[in-house]
């Protein structure tokens, strides 16, 4: 625009030349004096407004391009917070995928000792009835019967024994030592050789016939 202005003032200062060219009289060229000024003038206006109208525009696009700055810099801003957001997201996933794994892990390890403990039950299960049936049959043919104690004791009971007094009791008590060693003491009536049959048990391992040799022995106490 301010080019458009330049151009119209050029126009103005030619016709002004030739008017000044073809003019002869004095009067005249006052006259042209006088429009050349007020078109000096106008045109300084006209060009003072159009500099303010243009410093404006200048200013309105620096404003602009700092408005743009701004704006790329929060869009940078919540890209980088979304890229972290992200970021975080992912690792709760692998670890939300390790914690499953995990807890998968310890599902099947639960499964495998809970059938294992279920086995062990059913086989202690059988156990216990044979000893049950064991027990029993001591008790039925031998008149055995053993309780728990004090001091972590087995107490042996027998009857049977002594025809004259078939309930009176013969006894004895039983533990694991320190070495995991049968450890027998307090029979009543008194045995002289339960020292030796505790070391024949220790070697043999053989439990049914050191209790064979205990009633044995019990019985020799009511004959001699």
């Amino acid at each position: 625009m301010v080019e458009d202005e330049l151009a119209l003032f050029d126009k103005s200062i030619n016709e002004f030349w030739n008017k000044f060219k073809s003019t002869d009289t004095s009067c005249q060229m006052a006259g042209l004096r006088d429009t050349y000024k007020d078109s000096i003038k106008a045109f300084a206006e006209k060009l003072s407004v159009k500099l303010k109208e243009e410093e404006r525009m200048v200013e309105m696009f620096l404003e602009y391009q700092n408005q743009i700055r701004r704006q790329n810099k929060l869009i940078q801003e919540k890209k980088d917070n979304l890229l972290k957001l992200i970021a975080e997201v992912k690792g709760k996933k692998q670890e939300l995928e390790v914690l499953t794994a995990n807890i998968q892990d310890l599902k099947e390890e639960y499964s495998r000792k809970k059938e294992t403990i279920s086995t062990a039950n059913k086989a202690n299960a059988e156990r216990l009835k044979r000893l049950q049936k064991s027990a029993d049959l001591y008790k039925d043919r031998l008149g055995l019967e053993i309780r728990k104690i004090y001091g972590e004791k087995l107490q042996f009971i027998f009857t049977n024994i002594d025809p004259k007094n078939p309930e009176s009791p013969f006894m004895f008590s039983l533990h694991l030592n320190e070495a995991r060693d049968y450890e027998v003491s307090d029979s009543a009536p008194h045995l002289e050789g339960l020292a030796e049959f505790q070391e024949n048990v220790r070697k043999t391992n053989n439990f049914s016939a050191f209790l064979a040799n205990v009633r044995k022995a019990f019985t020799a106490t009511v004959y001699n």
